[in-house]
């Protein structure tokens, strides 16, 4: 399985299970460039077994694009959000690294998180009109902090703040806690 962000990294494996060299798949796909992406997918599931995770590996090359990857990193990110968001996310993620100072800041799932080792501890989303904070795979640790989060709207595994929220470190930092924690069991 493909686990770069690379786009071509899926390449050896269709190969393999589909028995035909990546010239062959490229040359199927400039027969079909003309159809919309919906179409050039059907046709690759249904014509080859194409699974959808390969399908839409080579569909989206065919069409130019070669990563998954959006941003390069976090400030590449936030150069697309107005002032008052870049500040708000900063002031984020300044609160928790000032007491996990070792956490490092990284675009996963397209999104800026913070990483301690190789385990992802937290993550912001910039919307319109808000900003959905989590501690990675942090259900329980909502659950768990259910009281303290009354004045927010959470979700399943997210919670809603303003764009200009005025930052609660201690809440933060004890989310990341949360999330250090779990990951020690």
């Amino acid at each position: 399985m493909a686990t770069s962000s690379d786009r071509a990294s899926h390449f050896p494996a269709i190969e393999k299970k589909y028995g035909q060299p990546m010239s062959y798949w490229h040359d199927q796909m400039a027969e079909i460039s003309d159809r919309k992406y919906p179409e050039q997918i059907a046709f690759l599931r249904e014509n080859h077994g194409f699974s959808q995770a390969h399908a839409n590996a080579l569909v989206m090359f065919s069409r130019g694009s070669t990563t998954t990857k959006k941003y390069a990193n976090v400030k590449e990110y936030l150069a697309l959000h107005d002032a008052t968001k870049q500040k708000t996310v900063k002031a984020i993620f300044k609160a928790i690294k000032t007491k996990y100072p070792k956490m490092e800041e990284v675009i996963a799932w397209n999104q800026p998180m913070l990483k301690l080792g190789d385990d992802y501890i937290f993550g912001v989303n910039i919307l319109k009109n808000h900003i959905l904070i989590a501690p990675h795979d942090g259900r329980q640790i909502l659950k768990d902090l259910a009281p303290r989060l009354k004045d927010y709207e959470v979700q399943l595994k997210t919670v809603r703040v303003p764009v200009d929220w005025k930052v609660d470190a201690k809440l933060l930092q004890d989310m990341a806690k949360a999330r250090i924690a779990a990951l020690k069991k």
